[in-house]
């Protein structure tokens, strides 16, 4: 269009990007809570990548667990064997789970897209088995993110991820999530009553759907889409009785809240819920070998045992020996360094504590709206005009700047847009290694701000 400037492409490369109107630096090395590139600049990782690293860059241990693996055995295919690795790591990660999991398995997939789509064709042929056979919808929540698979889209409520695809998925019905900034109800008793208006919604969505619905996907805490919204007391509770009531398996995506990042094993654990299907990835091996899992309760297991004896579902590296020995030792390693309590925001004295009460310095600044999060996963929303909850215009990218800011200061924040209706709304996401000191989480804080300001400064 005349007048406007023509955007700048990143081309040159052999590798499909991300994007080709952003020049991403190459990355070299990683130790503790920092990435190197090959420049030799040094990043504070206080984003975790993508919430994925919870146990730091460069653990030996890791690595070596993996080569091991490696030089016994690579792979096999689960039609023709299983392995001691499979076998012992399925049964720590049920210990992991809890007391809601005894009975149950595990099934292992590549990552959390994976992961999410084995959740929902469990859920789908537990109904079968049960003789629901009329039962194949998924209520999902509005402001969610299941995946990148045409299974996880469908049930995902990401606009500007999902928007393009919607004429190749099913449509499914959402709800809405409780998202106290923004609260759709009068907010009069610390959002308790809200909460449960909202987990009505879902009351009211299963019974619209006339014994339809197979099962009810959520994220207990919100991930990147919406910024780490915590839910209002009682709502899970709430959620978990009325999906028991009506035969409705819930699954819990923790692809991002899982594995101790919000200061419990898994984030249900706050609010004491026991989800049928429990989904797992990123911290699952932080990174160092491509893991998903699907967490299955013994009724979950038993429908299938004792009906059919098969799930309809396999992927070829399901349960990948090298992938499963990553996994196994990241568990051992976030046990022994104690990393869950570390993790944990309400005890004073640990690292998501000092996370809480520095972050917690951002709220005076003019732009920043909502600081909001639990454990080591915050996010910080930012708007145009504080009193009104304004959002910035999608066009200026508020977050891009303020994480492109960053970056040149060598601190790394995840940013994301759409957090008010899908198209604008602005905050970046916060999820530092669990392994982080005081020190960094300090000078994270104090160049976050700075970063902030000097974006605004810019508008």
């Amino acid at each position: 269009m005349p007048g406007l400037a023509a955007p700048q492409y990143c081309v040159g490369s052999a590798l499909l990007r991300r994007s080709f109107r952003q020049s991403f630096p190459p990355a070299v090395r990683g130790e503790g809570a920092y990435l190197w590139d090959a420049q030799g600049k040094r990043y504070l990782d206080f984003s975790g990548s993508a919430a994925v690293n919870f146990v730091g860059h460069g653990v030996s241990e890791i690595v070596s667990a993996m080569t091991r693996q490696a030089r016994s055995l690579e792979f096999v295919h689960g039609s023709q064997f299983t392995t001691p690795i499979a076998e012992q790591y399925a049964e720590e990660l049920l210990e992991f789970a809890g007391e809601g999991f005894r009975g149950g398995a595990v099934y292992f997939a590549c990552g959390g897209s994976e992961a999410v789509e084995a959740a929902l064709k469990l859920a789908r042929q537990y109904q079968v088995e049960v003789g629901n056979f009329g039962r194949s919808q998924i209520i999902s929540r509005n402001q969610s993110y299941h995946g990148a698979t045409l299974g996880a889209v469908a049930v995902s409520r990401n606009k500007r991820r999902r928007e393009i695809y919607r004429p190749m998925v099913r449509e499914f019905t959402s709800v809405q999530t409780p998202y106290c900034y923004r609260c759709a109800y009068e907010c009069t008793d610390s959002c308790r009553e809200c909460g449960q208006r909202y987990a009505q919604e879902i009351e009211a969505a299963i019974a619209a759907a006339e014994n339809r619905v197979a099962a009810v996907i959520l994220e207990p805490v919100s991930g990147a889409t919406l910024g780490a919204v915590v839910p209002p007391p009682g709502y899970l509770e709430k959620v978990a009785e009325i999906c028991r009531r009506e035969d409705v398996l819930l699954v819990a995506d923790e692809v991002m809240t899982g594995m101790g990042r919000t200061g419990r094993n898994f984030a249900v654990d706050h609010w004491g819920v026991r989800p049928d299907i429990l989904v797992a990835a990123k911290g699952l091996s932080s990174g160092y070998a491509p893991l998903g899992a699907v967490i299955v309760s013994e009724k979950v297991v038993e429908a299938i045992a004792y009906g059919s004896g098969a799930f309809i579902h396999g992927f070829t590296y399901s349960s990948h020996p090298i992938s499963l020995a990553a996994g196994q030792s990241a568990l051992s390693y976030s046990r022994a360094l104690q990393l869950v309590s570390a993790a944990n925001s309400d005890h004073e004295g640990t690292l998501a504590a000092k996370l809480k009460t520095s972050l917690s310095a951002l709220r005076p600044l003019r732009t920043v709206g909502d600081v909001r999060g639990i454990g080591l996963l915050w996010a910080v929303e930012f708007v145009s005009d504080t009193q009104r909850k304004s959002p910035f215009p999608q066009s200026a990218n508020f977050c891009g700047l303020v994480a492109q800011t960053a970056l040149e200061r060598g601190l790394l924040v995840y940013p994301v847009q759409g957090c008010v209706e899908g198209d604008s709304g602005d905050h970046v996401l916060i999820a530092p290694p669990a392994v982080s000191s005081a020190e960094q989480i300090d000078w994270a804080c104090q160049e976050l701000a700075s970063a902030i300001e000097q974006a605004a400064a810019s508008l």
